[in-house]
Protein backbone atom coordinates (compact mmCIF):
# COMPACT_ATOMS: atom_id res chain seq x y z
CA UNK A 1 0.00 0.00 0.00
CA UNK A 2 1.27 3.42 -0.68
CA UNK A 3 3.07 5.46 2.30
CA UNK A 4 1.18 8.85 1.40
CA UNK A 5 3.42 10.80 4.61
CA UNK A 6 5.77 14.08 4.01
CA UNK A 7 8.59 14.80 6.40
CA UNK A 8 7.19 18.27 6.66
CA UNK A 9 4.32 20.79 6.11
CA UNK A 10 6.98 22.73 3.89
CA UNK A 11 7.49 19.08 1.56
CA UNK A 12 4.12 18.73 1.48
CA UNK A 13 3.08 21.94 0.12
CA UNK A 14 6.00 23.11 -2.10
CA UNK A 15 4.72 22.03 -5.38
CA UNK A 16 1.82 24.77 -5.28
CA UNK A 17 1.87 27.12 -7.29
CA UNK A 18 1.26 30.80 -7.93
CA UNK A 19 -2.27 31.16 -9.18
CA UNK A 20 -3.47 27.50 -7.37
CA UNK A 21 -7.20 27.21 -6.35
CA UNK A 22 -7.50 25.63 -3.03
CA UNK A 23 -9.92 24.60 -0.71
CA UNK A 24 -9.34 25.07 2.67
CA UNK A 25 -10.93 23.69 5.61
CA UNK A 26 -12.18 25.12 8.69
CA UNK A 27 -15.06 27.10 10.42
CA UNK A 28 -14.20 30.18 12.26
CA UNK A 29 -10.56 29.56 13.99
CA UNK A 30 -11.66 25.66 14.40
CA UNK A 31 -10.26 23.31 12.98
CA UNK A 32 -7.99 25.50 10.75
CA UNK A 33 -4.72 23.84 9.02
CA UNK A 34 -2.20 26.26 10.40
CA UNK A 35 0.93 24.50 9.77
CA UNK A 36 0.27 24.10 5.86
CA UNK A 37 -0.64 28.02 5.34
CA UNK A 38 1.97 29.12 7.41
CA UNK A 39 4.49 26.73 5.02
CA UNK A 40 2.65 28.22 2.33
CA UNK A 41 3.60 31.55 3.23
CA UNK A 42 6.81 31.09 3.84
CA UNK A 43 7.40 29.90 0.31
CA UNK A 44 6.16 32.70 -0.78
CA UNK A 45 3.21 31.58 -2.94
CA UNK A 46 0.86 34.15 -4.50
CA UNK A 47 -2.06 35.04 -6.57
CA UNK A 48 -4.11 32.49 -4.75
CA UNK A 49 -7.79 31.23 -5.37
CA UNK A 50 -9.41 29.71 -1.79
CA UNK A 51 -12.54 28.39 -1.41
CA UNK A 52 -12.69 28.92 2.44
CA UNK A 53 -16.33 29.33 5.19
CA UNK A 54 -14.32 31.90 6.08
CA UNK A 55 -10.84 34.03 6.09
CA UNK A 56 -9.48 33.91 9.50
CA UNK A 57 -8.76 36.42 10.97
CA UNK A 58 -6.23 39.23 11.29
CA UNK A 59 -3.18 37.26 12.60
CA UNK A 60 -4.07 33.73 12.53
CA UNK A 61 -5.45 31.31 9.64
CA UNK A 62 -6.28 32.51 5.67
CA UNK A 63 -5.81 35.78 7.46
CA UNK A 64 -2.14 35.19 7.40
CA UNK A 65 -1.60 34.69 3.67
CA UNK A 66 -4.19 37.74 3.04
CA UNK A 67 -1.79 39.90 5.07
CA UNK A 68 0.97 39.21 3.03
CA UNK A 69 -1.60 40.07 -0.07
CA UNK A 70 -0.92 36.60 -1.41
CA UNK A 71 -4.58 35.37 -2.36
CA UNK A 72 -5.74 37.34 -5.78
CA UNK A 73 -9.88 35.56 -4.64
CA UNK A 74 -11.82 33.83 -1.66
CA UNK A 75 -15.05 32.31 -2.03
CA UNK A 76 -16.55 32.25 1.10
CA UNK A 77 -19.68 32.26 3.13
CA UNK A 78 -18.80 34.76 6.03
CA UNK A 79 -15.94 37.48 6.23
CA UNK A 80 -16.70 38.99 9.07
CA UNK A 81 -14.15 38.86 11.46
CA UNK A 82 -10.98 40.32 8.93
CA UNK A 83 -10.17 44.28 8.95
CA UNK A 84 -7.71 43.32 6.39
CA UNK A 85 -10.19 41.75 4.30
CA UNK A 86 -13.06 44.44 4.43
CA UNK A 87 -10.09 47.30 3.56
CA UNK A 88 -9.03 44.47 0.42
CA UNK A 89 -12.22 43.99 -0.92
CA UNK A 90 -13.52 47.57 -0.60
CA UNK A 91 -10.42 48.99 -2.17
CA UNK A 92 -10.76 46.29 -5.08
CA UNK A 93 -7.85 44.40 -4.36
CA UNK A 94 -9.46 41.67 -3.79
CA UNK A 95 -12.33 39.52 -5.11
CA UNK A 96 -15.14 37.78 -3.39
CA UNK A 97 -17.65 35.36 -4.30
CA UNK A 98 -19.80 35.36 -1.51
CA UNK A 99 -21.75 32.30 -0.76
CA UNK A 100 -24.48 31.10 1.56
CA UNK A 101 -22.93 28.29 3.60
CA UNK A 102 -24.87 25.36 3.12
CA UNK A 103 -24.80 26.31 -0.74
CA UNK A 104 -20.41 26.76 -0.52
CA UNK A 105 -20.59 22.99 1.90
CA UNK A 106 -23.00 21.28 -1.26
CA UNK A 107 -20.78 22.87 -4.04
CA UNK A 108 -17.47 21.38 -2.35
CA UNK A 109 -19.38 18.16 -1.87
CA UNK A 110 -20.64 17.91 -5.09
CA UNK A 111 -17.21 18.59 -6.54
CA UNK A 112 -15.43 15.78 -4.85
CA UNK A 113 -18.88 13.51 -5.84
CA UNK A 114 -18.06 14.09 -9.68
CA UNK A 115 -21.06 16.05 -9.80
CA UNK A 116 -21.16 19.28 -11.86
CA UNK A 117 -23.90 21.12 -10.79
CA UNK A 118 -27.51 21.11 -8.73
CA UNK A 119 -30.05 23.28 -8.12
CA UNK A 120 -31.19 24.72 -4.91
CA UNK A 121 -33.91 26.64 -2.84
CA UNK A 122 -31.33 28.45 -0.86
CA UNK A 123 -31.08 32.21 -3.06
CA UNK A 124 -34.32 32.08 -5.05
CA UNK A 125 -35.33 36.21 -5.60
CA UNK A 126 -32.07 37.35 -4.22
CA UNK A 127 -29.10 38.73 -5.84
CA UNK A 128 -27.80 35.26 -5.38
CA UNK A 129 -29.98 33.64 -8.30
CA UNK A 130 -30.42 37.44 -10.04
CA UNK A 131 -27.17 38.51 -9.81
CA UNK A 132 -25.39 42.11 -9.32
CA UNK A 133 -23.38 41.22 -5.96
CA UNK A 134 -20.62 42.95 -6.39
CA UNK A 135 -17.02 40.72 -6.73
CA UNK A 136 -14.48 43.29 -7.29
CA UNK A 137 -14.50 47.12 -6.25
CA UNK A 138 -12.61 49.56 -8.85
CA UNK A 139 -11.38 50.88 -5.62
CA UNK A 140 -13.26 54.33 -6.34
CA UNK A 141 -16.92 53.26 -4.83
CA UNK A 142 -17.67 51.49 -7.96
CA UNK A 143 -18.30 47.92 -8.78
CA UNK A 144 -15.85 46.51 -10.97
CA UNK A 145 -16.95 42.88 -11.51
CA UNK A 146 -20.18 41.57 -10.22
CA UNK A 147 -22.31 38.14 -9.84
CA UNK A 148 -23.70 37.38 -13.18
CA UNK A 149 -27.62 35.92 -13.37
CA UNK A 150 -28.40 32.15 -12.34
CA UNK A 151 -30.38 30.10 -13.99
CA UNK A 152 -33.45 29.25 -12.01
CA UNK A 153 -36.19 26.81 -13.00
CA UNK A 154 -39.62 25.05 -11.58
CA UNK A 155 -39.55 21.44 -9.49
CA UNK A 156 -42.20 19.90 -7.46
CA UNK A 157 -40.11 16.98 -5.87
CA UNK A 158 -42.53 17.22 -2.93
CA UNK A 159 -45.50 17.81 -5.13
CA UNK A 160 -45.92 21.56 -5.08
CA UNK A 161 -43.81 23.78 -7.35
CA UNK A 162 -40.87 26.24 -6.34
CA UNK A 163 -38.32 27.87 -7.84
CA UNK A 164 -34.71 26.52 -7.54
CA UNK A 165 -31.79 27.91 -8.72
CA UNK A 166 -28.32 26.13 -10.55
CA UNK A 167 -25.26 26.29 -8.34
CA UNK A 168 -22.34 24.60 -9.80
CA UNK A 169 -19.73 22.45 -8.00
CA UNK A 170 -16.35 23.31 -6.73
CA UNK A 171 -13.42 21.41 -7.41
CA UNK A 172 -9.79 22.76 -7.04
CA UNK A 173 -6.07 22.25 -7.62
CA UNK A 174 -5.42 21.41 -3.91
CA UNK A 175 -6.94 21.27 -0.54
CA UNK A 176 -5.47 21.71 3.03
CA UNK A 177 -6.89 20.43 5.77
CA UNK A 178 -6.53 19.72 9.64
CA UNK A 179 -7.58 15.80 11.29
CA UNK A 180 -6.83 14.93 14.66
CA UNK A 181 -6.27 11.46 13.74
CA UNK A 182 -4.87 9.79 10.25
CA UNK A 183 -3.02 6.59 9.58
CA UNK A 184 -0.26 6.33 6.61
CA UNK A 185 -2.85 6.00 4.00
CA UNK A 186 -4.12 9.13 4.46
CA UNK A 187 -7.46 7.68 6.71
CA UNK A 188 -8.58 10.63 8.55
CA UNK A 189 -10.77 10.99 11.98
CA UNK A 190 -11.72 14.84 12.87
CA UNK A 191 -12.23 16.26 16.58
CA UNK A 192 -15.87 17.98 17.15
CA UNK A 193 -16.42 20.90 15.39
CA UNK A 194 -13.28 20.34 13.41
CA UNK A 195 -15.29 17.82 11.54
CA UNK A 196 -16.87 21.21 9.64
CA UNK A 197 -15.83 22.27 6.22
CA UNK A 198 -12.85 19.98 6.20
CA UNK A 199 -13.84 16.70 4.88
CA UNK A 200 -15.75 18.87 1.66
CA UNK A 201 -12.88 20.67 1.27
CA UNK A 202 -10.61 17.38 0.98
CA UNK A 203 -12.92 16.17 -1.49
CA UNK A 204 -12.96 19.04 -3.94
CA UNK A 205 -9.40 18.92 -4.32
CA UNK A 206 -7.61 16.98 -7.15
CA UNK A 207 -4.95 16.46 -4.29
CA UNK A 208 -5.40 16.73 -0.29
CA UNK A 209 -3.12 17.11 1.85
CA UNK A 210 -3.53 16.93 5.25
CA UNK A 211 -2.01 17.59 8.58
CA UNK A 212 -3.00 15.36 11.42
CA UNK A 213 -1.99 15.87 15.23
CA UNK A 214 -1.20 12.25 15.12
CA UNK A 215 -0.57 9.98 12.81
CA UNK A 216 -0.90 5.78 13.90
CA UNK A 217 -0.26 2.75 10.98
CA UNK A 218 -2.94 1.22 8.90
CA UNK A 219 -5.43 -0.88 10.60
CA UNK A 220 -5.44 1.20 14.07
CA UNK A 221 -8.02 3.35 13.28
CA UNK A 222 -11.60 2.09 13.65
CA UNK A 223 -12.73 1.43 10.28
CA UNK A 224 -15.94 2.12 11.68
CA UNK A 225 -14.97 5.66 12.73
CA UNK A 226 -12.83 6.83 10.21
CA UNK A 227 -14.80 9.91 8.77
CA UNK A 228 -12.67 10.77 5.38
CA UNK A 229 -11.46 7.69 4.13
CA UNK A 230 -8.07 7.89 2.04
CA UNK A 231 -9.25 7.90 -0.93
CA UNK A 232 -9.58 11.82 -0.97
CA UNK A 233 -5.88 11.83 0.66
CA UNK A 234 -3.32 12.27 -1.26
CA UNK A 235 0.12 13.49 1.43
CA UNK A 236 -0.21 13.53 4.81
CA UNK A 237 2.20 15.08 7.55
CA UNK A 238 2.19 15.19 11.14
CA UNK A 239 2.10 18.25 13.13
CA UNK A 240 1.83 16.98 16.74
CA UNK A 241 -0.85 17.63 19.41
CA UNK A 242 0.47 20.76 21.27
CA UNK A 243 0.04 22.75 17.65
CA UNK A 244 -1.28 25.86 18.67
CA UNK A 245 -5.34 26.25 19.00
CA UNK A 246 -6.94 29.88 18.56
CA UNK A 247 -10.26 30.99 20.01
CA UNK A 248 -11.90 33.45 17.73
CA UNK A 249 -14.39 35.04 20.45
CA UNK A 250 -13.80 33.66 23.83
CA UNK A 251 -17.48 34.46 25.50
CA UNK A 252 -18.08 33.64 29.14
CA UNK A 253 -20.56 34.68 31.81
CA UNK A 254 -20.27 37.31 34.59
CA UNK A 255 -20.06 34.88 37.40
CA UNK A 256 -17.49 33.05 35.51
CA UNK A 257 -14.95 35.73 34.86
CA UNK A 258 -15.26 36.90 38.52
CA UNK A 259 -14.21 33.97 39.81
CA UNK A 260 -11.40 33.52 37.33
CA UNK A 261 -10.52 37.14 37.80
CA UNK A 262 -10.97 37.91 34.00
CA UNK A 263 -11.99 41.64 32.91
CA UNK A 264 -15.58 41.79 32.35
CA UNK A 265 -16.25 41.54 28.96
CA UNK A 266 -12.78 40.08 27.65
Amino acid sequence: MIDKTFASAAEAVADIPDGASLAVGGFGLSGNPIALIEALLAQGTRDLSIVSNNCGVDDWGLGVLLNAKRIRKMTSSYVGENKEFERQFLSGELELELTPQGTLAEKLRAGGAGIAAFYTQTGVGTQVAEGGLPRRYDGQGGVAVASPRKDVRVFAPDGTEREYVLEEAIATDFALVHARRGDTHGNLVFNKSARNFNPLAAMAGRVCIAQVEELVAPGELDPDCIHLPGIYVHRIVEVGTDIEKRIERRTVSVAEALSRDIPEGA
